[in-house]
């Protein structure tokens, strides 16, 4: 007879691209409400490069591969987590401090709120991608959402 857990058991791999893609999910909604809270209060107005299609589709996709990723940390060491935690908080760092660099426009202004406006979403997938180990480790999430 086979256990009513056991038919509920999936693969690591599974279940660290499913967190990836519900933290994708999490984190699209996260960037959609910050970008329009953002251009209300700047009154940014460019959108070339990040608008609504590219947080829909943009976001997820890389939250989905950073899932992946952390399936070859866990299957790499036995530290895999911890490892992949402090891996992406310093590339979330190291991008945003490159961030702050960029020069898109001539105009100071608009390039100002532009980074600004990146800013805000490396930030949020970039610490959303660091935190994947707690989610994936934690029962009631696996239980919730996986």
């Amino acid at each position: 007879m086979v256990n009513e857990h056991e038919l509920h058991e999936h693969s690591v791999f599974y279940k660290t691209m499913m967190t990836g893609l519900f933290v994708g999910i999490i984190d699209t909604l996260i960037c959609l409400a910050y970008n329009i809270f953002y251009r209300d209060l700047t009154g940014y107005v460019p959108s070339e490069l990040i608008n609504v299609s590219s947080l829909i589709f943009g976001v997820n996709l890389i939250l989905l591969i950073i899932g992946m990723i952390y399936y070859l940390f866990k299957k790499a060491s036995r530290g895999g987590d911890v490892i992949f935690g402090v891996v992406f908080l310093a590339l979330t760092l190291l991008l945003a401090w490159k961030t702050e660099m960029i020069q898109r426009f001539a105009d100071t202004q608009v390039n100002h709120e532009f980074r600004g406006l990146l800013l805000g979403v490396v930030l949020i997938c970039g610490i959303s991608a660091a935190c994947l180990p707690l989610l994936y480790n934690s029962r009631k999430f696996s239980d919730f959402a996986i």
